[in-house]
């Protein structure tokens, strides 16, 4: 039928999705976190990280390396202890503009 035929047009056509940001694993799919890149919640995955820990990484880069997290004024030697026990699940990428 034709009402047949122009819903099948329109419809979406399954398929791969194509994915354009090669370190999307890094934003919170993986055990690795983009501290560039990935927003608050993915630190979830961390027990005690979100959201105050999350919070200082998210508000002071960019960084260059991991080890300039300690190199941010004020963080309470607490969170500091927190960044220390999940530094190697950290990487740093360029940040997306």
């Amino acid at each position: 039928s034709a009402a047949g035929a122009a819903a099948l047009a329109v419809a979406p056509a399954a398929g791969l999705a194509i994915v354009d940001y090669d370190a999307v694993k890094y934003l919170g799919g993986t055990d690795k976190v983009d501290l560039n890149n990935a927003n608050v919640q993915a630190y979830r995955q961390f027990p005690g990280m979100y959201p105050t820990a999350a919070g200082w990484i998210a508000t002071h880069g960019p960084y260059k390396q991991v080890g300039d997290l300690y190199e941010i004024k004020g963080v309470p030697e607490n969170v500091k202890a927190l960044f220390k026990k999940y530094e190697g699940q950290f990487v740093v990428l360029p940040a997306n503009e």
